[in-house]
């Protein structure tokens, strides 16, 4: 049963007199702080994507305190590093609330590391804003998921590659690091191939450990899947620093995107930049946003981050712009609440519009996702991406997949009377809980 979540008043000593004035300075600043949690790790194989997301956070902190804060209180960003270690980030995040009293926080990045954390935003009911594509088939009431649902990324994806313009792929390589994102995401997409008429036989799947970096056996099987005479392109979930080998072993063995196309789920900007660019010129990547999208909003962006961050080089990427998104919408909740108390924040977040960088507004649904673009993206030698496709308006995130026979009958919305991630509207029951 989840718990409830209340702040404790610290107590001055009626007796100790003197310790109470000096206690009362540091006590009242306190007062006029609002803590907010930086979940993401600084170390480990996942550093190469998450310390960007880290500094993007503390730069909206920095900007909303130049606006005069929120309910006339300084923001304060409270970083931990959880080390790319799964269990140890439910450790922190336990420690961000009950210790650091964050009124909300934003982080994770591999849903491995999300799932960790679940048991404890519900037990102490806070609130995380979970900023990264993921595997869908969950809606939790204490998480709201900027980032995109599999039909806002995967499945245009896979649209795009089938189409015309996409090259009109017919066989498939599901590549994937080893855990709960990608292989919850292909199976997402092997019904759904499967659904178009896709055979078994021209859909290959692989998985690989965080960190792998041995590549040149798994990249000779793509090489020997593509040469069947039929269209290949490989659908990558592959995440973190495993990226940097995988992609110059591509470049070693010759795989040229006009040959077998890389579709990527988790690369961006920030993983290119650590990369030789020019052999992969051509390849793509799905996101909800690039660097180079064109709009005051983006331009805006990015100036503000080379000013904060002090390197003109430094890139944005997708996640970061969901943190932009997701911050945005906390705190016009906040604001809208008049408190930053998370069951009148999770309440009041539902149905809230702030700009993103594209050009559009994105809307928080009552399924705590949030209204999205979905654009393909080629690789340019400059390490950014030329946008090829995208959507003519924002893609609402589908929690529950309608490709598989588990969860095609789910719905989510967190609104009373309902309040159920997991409706189920063939039995007319809720399932208790957000995930299935």
């Amino acid at each position: 049963m989840r718990g409830s979540f209340s702040t404790i008043t610290k107590m001055l000593s009626a007796g100790a007199v003197t310790a109470g004035l000096m206690m009362s300075f540091p006590a009242r600043a306190a007062d006029d702080t609002i803590k907010v949690g930086i979940l993401h790790s600084l170390s480990g194989t996942m550093a190469i994507s998450e310390t960007t997301l880290k500094d993007a956070m503390l730069m909206l902190i920095d900007e909303q305190n130049a606006k005069g804060g929120l309910l006339g209180k300084k923001l304060e960003g409270v970083v931990v590093d959880p080390a790319s270690n799964w269990p140890l980030f439910a450790e922190k995040a336990r420690e961000l609330i009950s210790k650091d009293k964050v009124a909300a926080v934003f982080g994770c990045w591999t849903s491995v590391s999300r799932k960790s954390v679940l048991p404890v935003f519900s037990e102490l009911d806070n609130i995380l804003f979970y900023p990264v594509q993921y595997e869908g088939e969950e809606s939790e009431r204490n998480v709201f998921y900027t980032g995109a649902a599999p039909n806002q990324q995967a499945i245009p994806a896979v649209d795009y590659l089938m189409s015309e313009d996409g090259g009109s792929v017919k066989r498939w390589v599901l590549e994937g690091t080893d855990y709960v994102y990608p292989r919850t995401t292909n199976k997402i997409l092997e019904a759904y191939l499967k659904a178009k008429g896709v055979a078994a036989e021209d859909i290959m799947v692989n998985y690989t450990p965080f960190g792998f970096s041995d590549w040149q056996t798994e990249v000779s099987a793509i090489k020997k899947f593509g040469s069947a005479g039929k269209k290949t392109a490989v659908v990558s979930t592959v995440n973190g620093d495993a990226n940097v080998p995988f992609y110059k072993e591509l470049g070693n063995q010759g795989i040229k995107a006009e040959d077998i196309p890389v579709m990527a789920f988790s690369v961006g900007e920030e993983e290119l930049a650590g990369l030789d660019t020019a052999p992969l010129v051509g390849h793509l990547a799905a996101w909800n946003y690039f660097q180079s999208i064109d709009t005051p909003a983006n331009a805006k962006f990015i100036a503000d981050w080379h000013k904060f961050i002090k390197n003109d080089k430094r890139t944005t990427n997708d996640p970061m712009e969901a943190h932009y998104v997701g911050f945005n919408m906390w705190v016009k909740a906040v604001e809208k609440a008049g408190t930053t108390d998370p069951d009148k924040v999770i309440d009041a977040v539902i149905g809230v519009s702030v700009p993103n960088l594209t050009g559009g507004y994105s809307t928080m649904m009552p399924n705590h996702h949030i209204t999205k673009p979905v654009l393909i993206g080629e690789i340019q030698a400059d390490g950014q991406f030329e946008t090829v496709s995208q959507t003519p308006g924002l893609v609402m995130g589908d929690e529950w997949s309608d490709y598989l026979a588990d969860s095609k009958d789910l719905i989510s919305d967190w609104r009373a009377p309902l309040s159920c991630g997991n409706f189920n509207v063939a039995t007319g029951k809720c399932g208790g809980k957000g995930t299935n």
